[in-house]
Parts: structure tokens; C-alpha cells; sequence
């Protein structure tokens, strides 16, 4: 790639990938964390009720969303269009594992809720947007 191509993309894309590859990261990791047993001790008891209550289709989607996340992640730093499409199956995991967690029977306060919930959908909203926002402005192919 020449220097030329790659000078044309402005420097926020290169945060957002890199803050999009970090967020996505993390939620790989406490997948892996979530996953085993050993770990649930250090959880509040709320989380722990997410945890160990979470059917498999929801674990699924927890899947789906961080992990989709990561390799959207990685398709936008390394300029793919894909990207924004597998953003879009990820948003629909976290999706899927915020239902399941509303429903459970815990008691959230707000700060939970916006954490838990809210967070995730908008972060994950937010870098279809910026995909999108980077194909309309060629970063992306």
C-alpha cells in the first residue's frame, strides 16, 4: 500500500479501529473469563445471576457479539468494507445477550443498566456508523 493511499485516511480512523479493537478485545477476554467456573467469585451477585443463569442461545450471542466484534475490528483497520457487515451480526449478539440479561430476575440499579445494556448497543451502533461513515469517505473497500 502506497503512502499516498494510506495518508488520504484521517487520523480518527486509526484511534477508532484501534479503540474498537480494544473494546472488542476486552469482551473476548471476560467471554474466556465468564466461562470459567473459578472465576465467578470475584463477580458481584448480580453478574454472577447473568452468568450462571445465561442459556446456551444467549452465551451464543455473547459469542457472536464480541468476537464478530473483534474481527470487525480488525477488518476496519485493515480497511475492508466487510467490516461494517460484520459489525452489524455482532450488534445483533449484543442484542440477543442484553434481552436475555433484562430478563432475568436481578435487581439492576440505573448505573447497571446503562453499563450492561445501554453501553453495549450504542458502542456497537456506533461503529456500524463510523464503518459506514468510513466506506462513504473511501477509507474503506
Amino acid at each position: 500500500m502506497s503512502e499516498e493511499v494510506r495518508g488520504s485516511v484521517h487520523w480518527s480512523f486509526w484511534l477508532v479501529g484501534a479503540v474498537a479493537l480494544v473494546w472488542n478485545g476486552l469482551g473476548s477476554v471476560n467471554y474466556f473469563i465468564q466461562m470459567t467456573t473459578d472465576s465467578l467469585d470475584a463477580y458481584r451477585a448480580v453478574e454472577q445471576a447473568i452468568i450462571t443463569d445465561r442459556p446456551a442461545w444467549a452465551t451464543g450471542a455473547f459469542a457472536i457479539a464480541v468476537f464478530g466484534g473483534t474481527v470487525g475490528a480488525l477488518l476496519l483497520l485493515l480497511r475492508k468494507a466487510a467490516a461494517i457487515y460484520v459489525f452489524v451480526v455482532s450488534l445483533l449478539g449484543v442484542v440477543a445477550t442484553t434481552a436475555h440479561t433484562v430478563s432475568i430476575d436481578a435487581a439492576f440499579g440505573a448505573g447497571e443498566l446503562v453499563v450492561i445494556v445501554a453501553m453495549p448497543v450504542a458502542v456497537g451502533a456506533f461503529f456500524i456508523w463510523y464503518a459506514k461513515y468510513a466506506e462513504g469517505r473511501a477509507w474503506i473497500r
